[in-house]
């Protein structure tokens, strides 16, 4: 049990329910346990927004140290833009998917 100070009240509902709930009667919570399914969803959401909210910062630190590292001054963007390979393979990727749009759909894929 780890705290969880925003959806608490929610949490105790659910307690008081099972615990005052017959157990022969196994669907009785049902609608205090999507209230905290929701709480904990909504808290999650807000949980990563703060830990993600200098995502670019830290990548951009990370790119800066890798480029150190390997005594890179480019991008791995800007190379994959100089590559003479890779821009030959995108084009003909492309090349495809205007000749067959279908066969690259989602429902090429099997998912919908």
């Amino acid at each position: 049990d780890r705290p969880h100070p925003m959806c608490q009240d929610v949490i105790d509902a659910l307690r008081y329910c099972h615990a005052t709930t017959s157990k022969l009667k196994f669907w009785g919570c049902n609608d205090a346990k999507a209230a905290v399914d929701k709480c904990f969803k909504e808290e999650k959401k807000e949980l990563l927004k703060s830990l993600n909210k200098d995502i670019e910062q830290v990548r951009q630190r990370e790119e800066d140290a890798f480029r150190d590292a390997v005594g890179q001054d480019l991008t791995f963007e800007e190379y994959l833009k100089k590559d003479t390979d890779y821009q030959k393979a995108m084009s003909e990727a492309e090349e495809r998917k205007k000749k067959d749009p279908l066969a690259f759909s989602k429902s090429a894929e099997g998912t919908k």
